[in-house]
């Protein structure tokens, strides 16, 4: 079990906006100090400056602010997802949290297996379980401004631009990244008249760079960032939790004025010691989400196995600020992000063409 540091929660809680949540269901408890949250890790672990991360945060937020007792089992391995998830049915949790869409297998089973205890999967699905509700996000959607201004910074001072990504591995809940990436990239490209190259992934034939986990800083992580570097890209977008050590060692012995997008969270703001390369990050926003199914059940007793989806409309997801870059950013490119953003969150722009 992980052992709660009040001096982490503080700092990753801050900047975080809460998401509205519509559930319903269940009858209300009074008594928040009563409920038991809990979650299961991927291998990822809970200090991957990623998902899992986000997802405990939420689980320290609800502690902190609601007053709600939580249990956590971190896995090591694939091996350990079905044993941690029966460690925290044997708890007698009231909700539990499966991180990951490597989870999605057990948390099924434990779902089914535990009809009368409540379940949620993130980046999952249930397969029919109405105690198992599933947490998505429509990341496209940001990382298409994401790769909108990665596209403006690669070719500020030049007619054209390479930007590059890669991924963790080849699933949905990857790819809608790369996805949106991809074709903001190009959406620059059309309205600057630039040259600019993606580099590390290609929609049109599903094809890319992978490093086929989700282990941080790996030596392949890094390898495959040398070879983006080596392909012209300036700015780098991995997608794969914590691959920004690997990245920021490849930059730097690239020796190139290169940039990260940072993922899932504020990686300027969570990981400071690459706030000097992270040029914005797309944030998937699964700290609010957690907070607010907690204090739905905990406040107000209400639990559902409908799917939440996070977007830009509902806060789900965004990008961040640039912070140390934001007077580098020309302020045309901040007003047509602005122009995207609306466009997206009303239809008439579509992050993924």
């Amino acid at each position: 079990m992980k052992t709660h540091n009040a001096k982490r929660l503080l700092a990753s809680l801050a900047g975080l906006s809460v998401s509205a949540l519509v559930l319903a269901g269940c009858a209300s408890n009074d008594n928040a100090s009563d409920f038991l949250a809990c979650a299961v890790s991927d291998e990822g672990s809970w200090n991957d400056k990623s998902f899992n991360e986000a997802v405990y945060n939420g689980l320290l937020q609800a502690e902190a602010e609601l007053g709600v007792q939580i249990a956590d089992a971190e896995s090591n391995s694939g091996e350990a997802y079905g044993p941690n998830l029966q460690a925290m049915v044997d708890r007698g949790c009231d909700v539990i949290f499966g991180v990951g869409f490597l989870l999605v297998e057990d948390i099924n089973i434990a779902a089914a297996a535990n009809p009368d205890m409540n379940f949620v999967t993130v980046d999952g699905w249930s397969e029919g379980n109405d105690n198992l509700k599933p947490v998505g996000y429509k990341m496209e959607e940001s990382s298409y401004l994401a790769g909108y201004v990665a596209a403006a910074y690669a070719s500020l001072d030049a007619d054209s631009g390479v930007v590059g990504t890669y991924g963790g591995v080849q699933i949905d809940a990857v790819v809608d990244f790369m996805d949106g990436y991809y074709y903001g990239a190009m959406a620059y490209a059309a309205d600057s008249g630039k040259d600019i190259t993606v580099v590390g992934w290609d929609p049109a034939s599903a094809t890319g760079q992978f490093i086929g986990n989700f282990v941080a800083n790996s030596p392949e992580s890094k390898a495959i960032a040398a070879t983006l570097i080596e392909q012209g890209a300036t700015v780098i977008f991995p997608v794969g939790g914590d691959q920004f050590g690997a990245t920021a060692e490849a930059i730097a012995e690239a020796g190139i004025d290169g940039v990260m997008i940072g993922v899932d969270l504020d990686i300027a703001l969570t990981s400071p010691q690459y706030a000097s390369l992270v040029l914005t990050s797309a944030e998937k926003r699964m700290t609010a989400a957690t907070f607010d199914i907690i204090r739905e059940m905990a406040i107000d007793g209400v639990f559902t196995g409908d799917y939440y989806m996070g977007t830009l409309g509902n806060d789900g997801t965004d990008i961040s600020p640039f912070y140390e870059f934001d007077s580098v950013i020309p302020q045309d490119v901040k007003d047509r992000l602005d122009e995207l953003r609306a466009g997206i969150i009303d239809g008439t722009v579509d992050p993924r063409s």
